[in-house]
């Protein structure tokens, strides 16, 4: 499902303390690669608030771009979910409600949503996930099916506007999905043989196609 981009896209990946590193680095790298093969993209790291690093899951410290704005794609790293109330991560952002009051805010304004692992549990708490099929990380399934997400077996989902990925490294599989959308499938393929990463498509699955 490709589409035609009339002007930059505009990617974000929103950063917090706790996130797990290649949950954002990895779609960060997807889009950049993109753009060194004709995918008219600029992509940014950015936070809720002006700050100049940000600590994630594993003690890697992380420069941010910017503070969040209006991006075409919005990517919501995981981790840290089963850390621990008293530790930095996804779970700890979920209870304070500024990222998931944020997300919900730019997917009402017309971002696309895309959450890599545990991310996909900020998008419960935003409620964009009710009624739709999404996927986390398998150790916070369970918590999934206690909300009013519709959990499927897959390791990416596309419901169109709000995209959720499994485990860790789906968030390279998301991204790829996303640039086959907007660039098409020749650049999505040319990324993929640059990072040596072998795709297929039977891992995603897009709302509204199992039934045609």
């Amino acid at each position: 499902m490709s589409r035609t981009q009339e002007s930059t896209v505009e990617v974000e990946v929103l950063l917090y303390d706790g996130f797990d590193e290649l949950d954002g680095v990895g779609p960060y790298e997807v889009f950049q690669t993109a753009g060194a093969f004709g995918g008219d993209v600029a992509v940014r790291t950015v936070t809720l608030e002006e700050r100049a690093l940000v600590t994630a899951s594993h003690g890697l410290r992380i420069g941010v771009d910017g503070v969040l704005d209006a991006p075409d794609v919005l990517v919501v790293p995981g981790g840290g979910w089963n850390a621990g109330d008293d530790r930095p991560g996804a779970r700890r952002e979920a209870e304070r409600g500024a990222v998931p009051e944020a997300v919900r805010e730019r997917a009402e304004a017309g971002s696309t949503v895309a959450a890599v692992c545990t991310g996909g549990m900020l998008l419960a708490e935003a409620g964009l996930l009710d009624g739709r099929p999404a996927v986390t990380h398998a150790s916070a399934l369970d918590d999934l099916r206690a909300t009013d997400a519709d959990v499927v077996d897959a390791r990416v989902v596309d419901t169109g506007d709000v995209l959720t990925a499994g485990g860790i490294t789906s968030g390279l599989d998301l991204a790829l999905h996303l640039v086959g959308r907007y660039f098409g499938a020749d650049v999505a393929d040319r990324v993929a043989r640059e990072l040596e990463y072998d795709t297929d498509p039977s891992r995603v699955f897009v709302a509204g196609e199992a039934d045609e």
